[in-house]
């Protein structure tokens, strides 16, 4: 028996704003595959990537709400406040994207072949992705920490949640880079590219060694002032690769400021390389915001962090 939620079982996990929320992210993710599996459908590889995104944010919430009703986060070595903060920023990231993907992509004005069934089939998912983007929103503003509030929960302040924001721009950034970019004909271009994966390592270092509640493991600073430095080092990067990226892709010398007329719509080197260049400058704001917010954080570490919000 549990003495603060009856036996064995989370009370807060269903009764409490919190838990709310997350009954709100099932039922959302729920509906939308459920009718896209049923009429709407999906095809190529915009269809996949919103198929994959609404499955895994599913998955992750069935997993969280079940370990969060039934007390089994307590058994795991992990920040439990830090992990939960950090899969709702990230599937509120990823709900986003799909939720502006799969209308721009699948929903028509007109009828298609298959007649309005599908094509209302097909705003219904659209409608239920924006309010599982809500969802998933609304447990990130519960859970965040409040201005100059002391936390041991770093994912729950605006710089960890930068961090998630961070890392999901660098992934798109790397998918651009996948998409011909051409990025290995010059060593300017090269430099940029170890740039991100650097970066992007160091962003998911802190991470890692939040969720995992490790952050006494860097012996010979503090830990906020370790996320302090690594910032500041990314912000120099990133300064960086947002000077020599726009050089070596679009002077003339190297490649050209306007779109070639040749160039085909949706494999265009050029796209690939205009996309890096503005999230890269995106990026770096982020950083420079987390460098300025990461001033502002009262943090106590600890090696796990089990406490229920809400």
């Amino acid at each position: 028996m549990d003495s603060q939620g009856g036996p064995y079982l989370n009370k807060r996990a269903l009764f409490s704003p919190l838990g709310a929320a997350r009954l709100c992210q099932l039922a959302m993710g729920c509906a939308v595959i459920a009718m896209v599996t049923h009429s709407a459908g999906y095809s190529g590889s915009h269809g996949v990537f919103c198929m994959t995104t609404w499955c895994f944010c599913f998955a992750m919430s069935v997993l969280v709400f079940f370990l969060d009703a039934t007390r089994l986060y307590s058994f795991l070595p992990i920040s439990w406040d830090n992990l939960t903060v950090t899969c709702a920023a990230f599937a509120t990231l990823m709900y986003v994207t799909a939720s502006v993907v799969y209308p721009l992509f699948f929903v028509r004005s007109e009828c298609p072949y298959a007649g309005c069934y599908v094509r209302d089939f097909r705003i219904a998912v659209s409608v239920c992705s924006i309010l599982g983007t809500l969802a998933y929103g609304a447990e990130v503003v519960l859970c965040r920490a409040r201005p100059g509030q002391t936390v041991g929960g770093y994912m729950a302040t605006v710089s960890g949640l930068l961090k998630v924001v961070q890392g999901f721009v660098a992934c798109i950034i790397f998918g651009a880079l996948a998409n011909g970019s051409e990025y290995s004909r010059y060593i300017g271009t090269i430099y940029c590219v170890v740039v991100y994966v650097f970066c992007f390592v160091l962003t998911a270092l802190v991470v890692i060694m939040t969720v995992c509640g490790r952050t006494k493991a860097v012996r010979c600073i503090p830990f906020d002032r370790f996320v302090v430095v690594c910032t500041l080092l990314e912000v120099l990067l990133y300064l960086s690769a947002s000077v020599v990226w726009p050089v070596f892709c679009f002077d003339t010398k190297y490649g050209s400021p306007w779109r070639p007329s040749s160039c085909p719509h949706g494999n265009c080197p050029w796209d690939s390389k205009v996309v890096v260049a503005v999230f890269s400058s995106v990026n770096f704001a982020l950083y420079m915001a987390d460098l300025v917010y990461s001033q502002r954080i009262l943090f106590i570490p600890s090696h796990l962090t089990t406490s229920s919000r809400i």
